[in-house]
């Protein structure tokens, strides 16, 4: 059995997780991370990709509206690669109830949430495809954040600053001696080695996974598996986020992505926190839904469904036990008041647009315990350092101006390299996904990462396959790379099949009319030029 030895041991590589190693590292307190499957693969990557104004949740949780709003600026601040400032429109229609207009206007005020009416003829020229129902249209501070880019951006801010990690690595058990935390126990996931690792203090971030992790030491942290569905569109809607001004519900708002939009959500108690399949009654729930706020929705086409789980925390004498009804509050339990245990605090509930929050108040917490007296400064310090003038220009040069910038968002100071090894190879600045404008060279430069274990991770890397053919020609123009980097085409084919039946299952909810003949496509490429057929039958 291999042994580590550390302070402290975050437990999840969510948002979250992420944002604590970040401020332990900066705090100069050392620390791993564990996450038991890729960086952003739960939580903070399966959901509509909303940086929270705190407009939602003004009329009834006004803490976390208040908290969002905060957060929301910080997050512009030192994230700005991560966020598509859009600004973001609620909607009042003919029907809904105008004692809740007010009470909206009035909580947002509360919470100091800028807003702005729109006039309507303004409106509908600005977003076209807007209901024609719409009374009344306020613009608040929302935005669009890329949960990928944001974890990684500040996974390499905490190695910067000593932090380190490692993913495919579940915990156990917790290490336990005469109730103090000793550590935790380990899988390796890709190689089955078992890790002692040794630490003074154990943090449980592991959003809907928590309560098990707790329940391992025989603690119960009542956690709430909520899941939530959504659809993508093939196409940019809208270009500002658009919210149905009522209390919330199912299928009331639209977020822009890039070339894509997504519709959400829906709010399904669930038993497992990877119970994340949609099924064709909910898409059809969702479309239903979302004829309220764009009238002509059922004429654009669905690319596929994914779902989500919230970790929502209720406290054990709490009244209000539906999805939608417990508060957006984040709480930071320390086991040692609440069960004699030393050492061990889980930090649950919240939102991904306070992640930052949550985590300063936890590594606030450690610090404590530890006589660190370092102050926060994850508010001031931004995450991404934009690469020189010389190497912007350089890129723009090699594969245009578009292209350019969102490598250089993926990839900030990274970005050198990878110009670097195009203006010596000129091939390898060609396109291998067009939809996201993903290069060779950066294909191969992420397939360098120690991270990068398989093609799936690939995809969070650098969003090959994620845009509107999802992965439909890019995937398969990726293989000769693949091939020299997994050593063997048995391998590469496996990883094909891991990473296709993850897609399938987010198009089969929607396999109709054109996605249909798309995947008709698909198939067609992978039974013929990839011979998948010959392969199956050989097995």
């Amino acid at each position: 059995m291999r042994e580590i030895e550390t302070q402290v041991v975050v437990i999840g590589g969510g948002a979250t997780g992420v944002g604590i190693l970040r401020d332990l590292s900066m705090r100069g307190i050392p620390a791993l991370l564990l996450e038991q499957g890729d960086l952003a693969h739960g939580t903070s990557s399966r959901f509509h990709g909303l940086l929270h104004s705190g407009a939602r949740y003004a009329v009834k949780d006004a803490k976390a509206a208040q908290e969002c709003i905060e957060e929301n600026k910080i997050v512009k601040h030192i994230a700005a690669h991560c966020i598509e400032d859009t600004s973001g429109w609620f909607v009042y229609l003919n029907e809904d109830d105008p004692g809740y207009l007010q009470l909206w206007l009035q909580g947002c005020g509360q919470a100091g949430i800028p807003v702005k009416e729109i006039p309507l003829e303004e409106a509908f020229r600005l977003e076209p495809l807007l209901s024609r129902q719409a009374a009344r249209v306020f613009e608040v501070p929302d935005a669009t954040v890329d949960g990928f880019k944001l974890l990684w951006a500040n996974v390499k801010s905490a190695e910067k600053y000593g932090g380190t990690y490692r993913t495919y690595c579940k915990v156990k058990s917790l290490w336990l001696e005469n109730k103090d935390i000793k550590g935790v126990y380990a899988e390796d996931l890709l190689t089955g080695e078992i890790i002692q690792i040794r630490s003074k203090i154990v943090v449980n971030a592991a959003g809907p996974w928590s309560a098990e992790i707790a329940a391992m030491s025989g603690f119960n942290v009542h956690m709430l598996k909520n899941k939530g569905s959504l659809l993508v569109f093939n196409q940019r809607m809208f270009n500002r986020v658009i919210n149905r001004l009522r209390t919330p519900g199912d299928g009331d708002i639209f977020v822009p992505h890039e070339t894509v939009t997504i519709l959400g959500t829906t709010s399904q108690m669930v038993d497992l926190p990877d119970d994340n399949q949609v099924k064709e009654q909910d898409v059809s729930y969702l479309l239903e839904m979302g004829k309220d706020l764009a009238e002509e929705i059922e004429q654009h086409r669905v690319l596929r469904a994914f779902a989500g789980i919230r970790p929502l925390y209720e406290s054990e004498d709490a009244l209000e036990h539906e999805g939608r009804g417990v508060s957006r509050n984040f709480a930071l339990i320390d086991h040692e008041k609440r069960d004699g245990v030393r050492g061990l605090v889980s930090i649950v509930g919240g939102k991904l647009t306070t992640y930052r929050l949550m985590a300063e108040k936890v590594t606030d917490w450690v610090a404590a315990k530890l006589n660190v007296t370092t102050a926060c400064s994850t508010a001031e310090e931004p995450l991404h350092h934009e690469p020189p003038a010389d190497v912007w220009n350089k890129a723009r040069q090699l594969i245009g101006a578009a292209a350019a910038d969102k490598m250089m968002e993926r990839l900030n100071e990274e970005a050198a390299s990878v110009i670097a090894a195009i203006e010596k190879q000129p091939e390898l600045g060609q396109f291998i996904c067009e939809c996201e404008m993903v290069t060779q060279a950066e294909v191969l430069h992420a397939l360098q990462d120690p991270a990068v274990h398989s093609l799936d991770d690939l995809r969070r890397k650098t969003r090959l396959g994620m845009g509107t053919c999802q992965g439909t020609y890019c995937t398969y123009r990726s293989t000769p790379m693949l091939k020299d980097t997994f050593g063997s085409w048995e391998r590469t084919l496996k990883e094909y099949r891991i990473l296709l039946s993850e897609r399938w299952r987010g198009i089969t909810p929607v396999l109709w009319g054109d996605q249909l003949r798309e995947s008709e496509l698909a198939r067609a490429l992978y039974l013929n030029v990839l011979d998948f057929k010959a392969v199956e039958s050989e097995e």
